[in-house]
């Protein structure tokens, strides 16, 4: 009887092993490994390659990419490479395995931005202090279905409540935060920290609480790839209504979602609006279309510049200039732009050019210009600076 006992107890054991074996996996080398001094190494074991590299975000971009380091071996079957100090920051990055572009085995923290993952880290205080998940009081973040009858579709977005929402009768302000070309509804939280952002402002009393709405700007998908009805779709960078004006038409949708389901301050001194790249071109026309609605309008990075696409015949592209001068003599507390002074010719000379046409009208608003590229860098640190400027 004993004998069958532990037999019995051993394959049951095998069984919960084999089932769970992931958690039974030695983790093995330390990378990244961030150093006091703020220099950062990182570490690889793959015998059998003939080169790596590694590819982040504190490199000098070449282009549109980060630049690409080689990393160097420690004995027969590790790699290793170690930065420079850093400054305080979040940071992603890539390797390159005989050329193959993957994860580190050793960092299990990832973001997903458009199609691809990437390694992410935080260094230091300061700056980065605000993307940490620190002893504070925490916003909830859920993701909501809502109807959006002007596309004939259920759609997703996700909301950001504030510390203490669910537990009093407050009406809140609400900043409407759209994302880029080829993200979705995840893409603020992700790569954009929005909701430890959101937190530590708050807790600091340096930004009002708010709700903050994350849609998604690509009405071809309900959700992001992997949530709607088509499944585990490939994510894409282009897809069908991009910057086409349905997107704009839509946004009535949203709105009318939000103030019948939260408590909300639906006057035009509650509203704030905001988006980075295509997100900028996106708030920037659903300001002009929407008159009297929103007191604050933040463009991060905004894709100015670039022509709507296709053979856009949308409403929400005709009679800009007018509807320019009607959003000026309707009045606003902040109109707010940002862009690094690295970022793409075309976008840099659309903001030039955006800002002429509002100089010539003597329209007011606020610019600024920072060091680096078309990057989540910046488009944090716009984040973090706009929200501590709206509803005061």
């Amino acid at each position: 009887m004993k004998r069958i006992e532990i037999l019995t107890a051993l394959f049951l054991l095998s069984t919960v092993v084999t089932a769970q074996q992931d958690i039974f996996t030695r983790r093995g080398l330390s990378s990244p490994e961030i150093h006091e001094d703020g220099t950062v190494t990182f570490r690889v074991q793959v015998p059998k390659a003939s080169e790596i590299a590694i590819s982040g975000s504190w490199m000098a971009a070449e282009g549109l990419a980060p630049g690409v380091a080689m990393m160097e071996k420690e004995n027969d079957s590790v790699w290793s490479f170690t930065t420079d100090p850093l400054k305080a920051e979040m940071y992603r990055y890539n390797l390159f395995v005989n050329g193959v572009r993957t994860l580190d085995p050793a960092n299990a923290h990832a973001i997903r931005d458009v199609a691809n993952l990437s390694n992410v880290f935080i260094v230091g205080d300061g700056q980065a202090d605000l993307y940490r998940v620190n002893k504070v009081p925490h916003g909830t973040v859920t993701f909501r279905w809502y109807p959006s009858p002007t596309v004939d579709k259920t759609r997703r977005m996700a909301i950001y409540t504030p510390p203490g929402y669910e537990n009093n009768q407050e009406d809140y302000p609400v900043l409407y935060l759209h994302h880029g070309i080829g993200g979705d509804e995840e893409a603020w939280l992700g790569s954009g920290r929005a909701a430890q952002i959101m937190d530590n402002l708050i807790a600091r009393r340096l930004a009002r609480p708010m709700i903050v709405v994350m849609p998604n700007g690509n009405v071809f998908q309900e959700a992001s790839p992997g949530n709607g009805s088509r499944g585990f779709v490939q994510p894409t960078f282009m897809l069908p209504n991009t910057m086409d004006g349905k997107f704009e038409e839509s946004f009535g949708d949203i709105q009318a979602f939000v103030e019948s389901n939260y408590r909300t301050i639906a006057k035009k001194e509650g509203r704030a609006i905001a988006g980075l790249s295509m997100g900028g071109f996106h708030t920037a026309n659903i300001s002009l279309n929407y008159p009297n609605t929103f007191d604050y309008v933040g463009l991060f990075s905004s894709a100015l510049g670039v022509r709507p696409m296709g053979d856009s015949t949308s409403e929400m592209y005709k009679n800009k200039d007018q509807k320019l001068k009607q959003q000026m003599e309707n009045g606003y507390k902040l109109y707010w732009m940002a862009i690094g002074d690295g970022d793409m010719e075309m976008l840099l000379k659309g903001n030039a050019s955006f800002r002429k046409k509002m100089d010539g009208m003597g329209m007011n608003y606020e610019y600024l210009e920072t060091g680096g590229g078309h990057t989540w860098d910046n488009w944090r640190s716009y984040l973090s600076i706009f929200t501590q400027k709206i509803f005061n």
